[in-house]
């Protein structure tokens, strides 16, 4: 089973730019690293595996936790998000770093294979979660954990609802199945929960993350990155005649306003850790 093309394209489209923002990115996602950190139990000399990797991250934070004797494996549907991922690690001088184009639910590896699998905003968009997790688990080694971080409510993250709001106004956006791929596909507690039940997870757990989002960034920068790292939000813009265009960017701004402090942003986020362990053989 393969994702949508549609998901795939964007993501195709999008990952120049998330190579391009790459330190912001990491800076702005750095709790939900460290919480999945936390949450998948990831120590030194842990051989771990980090499922729709993007351009390297969370795994290249996660090496430096493994240390020079660990492990880290990042894949990711997106040979762009790989070639980047690939060329950090090699400028970073990382030996403990390894990335390949591979799908969640048809991973290259061997059972009982890693310490560790963790993912960030990835599950929302596997065309089939169920069989995601599963085959996270089967690489993963027995009473190990699998940590995987989703969207809570849109309502809840201004980092997305701040714009989004503003587009709905312009462009028709029909609601969506709710099974349908999205950022806040698993945004309901219990939802993911029931993804690894399904999957044979055991010792399950949910948590709620509440943080700050924070970018060194103007509210006009701030703009342009969100813009260009949503190929989904990008396209909607496009569609604008150049008047309306003009019109959306300045309450767009204005919408942003109230999260500057300056030179910087800083939005109130939620996000969801759902972890879970591969059960021991009897």
């Amino acid at each position: 089973m393969r994702p949508d093309e549609e998901i795939i394209n964007r993501w195709r489209t999008s990952a120049p730019f998330w190579e391009k923002h790459r330190d912001v990115i990491r800076g702005m996602f750095a709790p939900i690293t460290q919480a999945l950190i936390e949450d998948a139990a990831i120590g030194t000399q842990y051989s771990v595996l980090d499922v729709a990797t993007g351009p390297g991250e969370p795994a290249l934070s996660v090496a430096a936790v493994v240390g020079p004797n660990g492990k880290v494996f990042g894949v990711d549907a997106i040979q762009g998000m790989v070639t980047a991922a690939r060329s950090e690690a090699h400028r970073l001088g990382l030996k403990n770093a390894k990335f390949d184009v591979a799908f969640a639910d048809d991973l290259p590896f061997a059972a009982d294979t890693f310490d560790a699998v963790i993912s960030r905003f990835g599950v929302m968009f596997f065309p089939s979660p169920v069989d995601g997790v599963r085959e996270m688990l089967r690489v993963l080694k027995p009473g190990r954990r699998l940590a995987l971080a989703v969207w809570h409510f849109a309502e809840k993250n201004p980092f997305h609802f701040a714009l989004s709001r503003v587009m709905d106004r312009y462009v028709d956006s029909p609601p969506l199945d709710p099974e349908a791929p999205d950022a806040f596909r698993f945004a309901p507690r219990g939802k993911l929960m029931g993804v690894f039940s399904e999957a044979g997870a055991v010792a399950r757990s949910e948590r709620l993350l509440q943080f700050k989002i924070d970018a060194p960034v103007s509210v006009e920068d701030f703009w342009n990155l969100r813009r260009e790292m949503s190929e989904k939000l990008n396209e909607k813009f496009e569609t604008l005649s150049d008047e309306h265009k003009q019109k959306v960017k300045l309450e767009m701004l204005s919408s942003l306003t109230e999260y500057s402090t300056g030179n910087a942003m800083s939005f109130p986020a939620e996000v969801l850790i759902v972890s879970g362990a591969k059960s021991s053989p009897a």
